[in-house]
């Protein structure tokens, strides 16, 4: 049959059970040493001063090992037995000499004193070992609960947190502003949402000693948030009131933490809509504006011959490619950012993807002189051909638009454990180190370069998003005014 609670006293029946063996086993221990010394000592023929310290020294370990009542106990017994077996005459309660009479009674009152102070540095010693044991646990909780900045995540996690650092049967949290309760478990009824709810109205720390409940006020200065509920564990009000803070001000922290997160996130938005228009604006208005002038040259009723004619068609042709390659560059760079792109990943070798990439890049290479390097024993890569060979392409043309004319460019590829790296080279002005942590950002231009070459800062950013999505990774070595060498790896097939 399972125990039965009593409501009254918070303990089972079989925890009164266990605890009345242990006294018996105490008051058993503790009597049976005195009976062990009279025996002894009534066979080796002490005097009554040998006996009574050491009978003294059984009440001190008694009572620094059991506490006072224990200790009591045994100094009275301890008492009767010297009475009855040391002090003439023997194996009688009558004492004859009135000096005995004092001896005996400075014993037992020396044995209770010292059972005493033995019982209070038990305690206090007791005290200091639990106040440091909740000091430690409540480090530990502050560590747990400042390491989560989200808000959702932190109140669903504080009732778990508080009930592994404490020890806890269980631990439930009400926070009126969302009016929900957060429980480590559905299967603990004490902790009752009508009791959170109270607490956290009144702003009174609530305890129920017998059953080890306790409800404590989340509190920021004299503002309640909110109200914590623990059972299973008896922790002293300071200790508590401090678990209220804790948490309240954690709370607290994770919120602002996300308002300034969401607040920086609508700056960083905001500026990055400023960039796109600005960019988008300069970059639009250049072609449109040769477009608009070769039409209106076109329809005018100036005379016109037909070469100069076939060059404003040309005109217009290549500027209008490259209003289209602006939208695409756009519309890719959204897609990637969503993470709305699809990969055919297949097995191919690296000369193919240069190749490829060579297609569309030779007439922006003009007349740089392009330098291969790739050893026959190259692996296969596993990649999407079109989006891989696009990388190349944006690293080619950037080669090609920031060094002199007829420099070389080198394309090298190597192994690097179970991936390839693939290198573009260029001996163009360089990129100092502040600018290298910024060339692969969206819509990022350099500051020497920006109004001297055309572009819109979109080449790096889609190419680290396509070799990420690999799960490769690109990077940038570059010193002023010996070039630059960018730099990205994909995996093997």
């Amino acid at each position: 049959m399972s125990p039965t609670r009593n409501f009254t006293s918070g303990k089972t029946e079989h925890d009164w059970l266990g605890v009345a063996k242990r006294l018996s086993y105490r008051y058993a221990a503790a009597l049976g040493a005195i009976a062990i010394l009279v025996w002894v000592f009534t066979r080796l023929s002490v005097n009554k001063t040998t006996v009574e310290l050491a009978f003294l020294l059984v009440v001190l370990f008694v009572a620094s090992r059991w506490g006072l009542t224990i200790a009591t106990t045994t100094a009275v017994v301890a008492t009767l037995a010297i009475n009855y077996y040391f002090l003439p005459p023997v194996h009688t309660f009558t004492i004859s000499d009135p000096q005995n009479w004092i001896a005996l009674l400075a014993f037992l009152v020396s044995a209770i004193l010292a059972s005493r102070l033995s019982e209070r540095a038990r305690r206090e010693a007791e005290n200091a070992t639990r106040r440091r044991k909740e000091v430690e646990r409540l480090y530990s909780l502050s560590q747990q609960l400042l390491a989560t900045e989200n808000v959702l995540e932190l109140n669903n996690s504080i009732p778990q947190f508080v009930k592994d650092a404490f020890g806890l049967t269980a631990a439930a949290m009400f926070l009126p502003k969302r009016n929900e309760v957060y429980r480590t478990g559905v299967e603990h009824p004490e902790l009752s949402d009508d009791e959170l709810r109270a607490v956290t109205q009144r702003g009174e720390l609530l305890i129920h000693p017998e059953q080890k409940i306790c409800i404590v006020p989340l509190r920021i200065g004299v503002r309640p948030v909110g109200s914590i509920g623990m059972e299973g564990a008896s922790l002293s009000r300071e200790t508590l009131e401090a678990v209220g803070s804790l948490i309240a001000i954690s709370i607290e922290r994770a919120a602002a933490v996300e308002t300034l997160s969401r607040t920086e996130a609508t700056r960083e938005s905001e500026k990055l809509r400023t960039a796109i228009l600005d960019s988008v604006t300069h970059e639009f208005r250049t072609p449109l504006t040769s477009i608009k002038a070769s039409v209106s040259t076109l329809l005018s009723s100036a005379v016109i011959d037909e070469a100069g004619r076939r060059d404003l068609l040309d005109v217009i042709d290549e500027e209008t490619d490259r209003l289209n390659r602006l939208v695409g560059e756009a519309a890719e760079m959204a897609q990637l950012d969503a993470q709305r792109v699809e990969l055919h990943l297949a097995s191919y070798p690296m000369m193919e993807i240069i190749e490829a990439a060579l297609e569309k890049a030779n007439q922006s290479l003009g007349k740089h002189e392009l330098r291969i390097h790739i050893p026959e024993s190259l692996p296969a890569v596993r990649v999407d051909l079109e989006r891989i060979a696009e990388v190349l392409i944006h690293l080619l043309e950037n080669a090609a638009k920031y060094s002199p004319e007829d420099t070389p460019i080198t394309v090298s590829a190597e192994p690097r454990d179970r991936m390839v790296e693939i290198s573009v080279a260029d001996r163009g002005p360089g990129i100092d180190d502040l600018e290298q942590s910024l060339v692969f950002e969206k819509f990022y231009r350099g500051r020497d370069q920006r109004y001297r070459v055309q572009g819109t800062g979109m080449g790096l950013s889609i190419s680290k998003a396509i070799v990420e999505a690999h799960g490769g990774t690109i990077g940038l070595t570059s010193q002023i005014g010996s070039g630059s060498v960018f730099h990205f790896t994909l995996p093997v097939a």
